[in-house]
């Protein structure tokens, strides 16, 4: 049984203070979880081991991390390490969004050794693809979404998909005044489960999330999780407010 997942991604925002007031709040809010139905919160940096001190209490909340460096240690000033995360007692890491691959220039390669490095220091890896506005023009995004997913993840044994969640970025609805509408998110997300089944068996495609990263917030979640494909979001902005990132949540709970 594949997991619902809300993952909060709050990017470069929220100073110390503010981050310890958010996770209290989405904490007083009690949000209705269980162990497939779950909530990761993905900070800066310097939050981690502040914010995974305050989730103990919480249960199916998870903590995450937002990137890491595609090698294990070394001269690479300001990096973060996979092995870091984890002795931070992070639990998952997004890998790929698509504001590393376009203003950090992460390319594929550099991705799939991101992958890597984070299972084998036992992280749980939520990846991410997405078209830009002019492969949606062109009716290239399941070809272009698909590269990006043999690139990024077909290097991997079956085994490692059990800890990987993918979540799909149509980069063309974010900050352009378009909007992907429900259908259009699940059609992708179908797609991106038949290039899973057919590389490692419909069973493990089944069991595969796919959250939808495309500003998802409270007015649309319910549509958008009733998808039969979509199994949560990737929030950006609606999770530095706690009354719009638990209406998400309770989207997915409700689903």
């Amino acid at each position: 049984m594949r997991k619902k997942i809300v993952a909060a991604n709050w990017k470069m925002n929220l100073d110390l203070t503010e981050g310890a007031e958010l996770v209290n709040d989405i904490f007083n809010g009690s949000p209705q979880l269980t162990e497939h139905k779950i909530v990761v919160i993905a900070p800066p940096f310097i939050h981690l081991t502040h914010t995974g001190a305050q989730l103990v209490g919480m249960n199916h909340v998870h903590l995450g991390a937002q990137n890491c460096y595609s090698e294990a240690s070394g001269a690479y000033t300001g990096e973060i390490s996979a092995a870091m995360l984890k002795s931070a007692e992070v639990e998952y890491v997004i890998i790929g969004h698509s504001e590393r691959r376009e203003y950090f220039h992460e390319d594929d390669a550099m991705l799939a050794k991101k992958v890597n490095l984070a299972l084998a220091n036992g992280l749980k890896v939520i990846f991410c693809c997405g078209e830009p506005l002019a492969i949606r023009d062109a009716n290239d995004q399941n070809a272009y979404v698909e590269s990006q997913l043999i690139a990024g993840l077909f290097h991997l044994p079956v085994t490692a998909l059990t800890d990987i969640t993918i979540a799909y970025e149509p980069i063309w609805a974010i900050g352009t005044g378009r909007t992907a509408t429900s259908a259009q998110a699940q059609d992708m997300h179908a797609h991106i489960r038949t290039v899973l089944g057919n590389k490692y068996g419909d069973t493990v495609a089944a069991d595969t999330s796919i959250l939808y990263g495309g500003s998802c917030k409270p007015s649309n979640a319910a549509e958008l999780f009733a998808c039969p494909d979509v199994d949560g979001g990737l929030i950006g902005g609606a999770s530095l407010k706690a009354a719009e990132f638990l209406g998400i949540v309770a989207a997915m709970s409700n689903a």
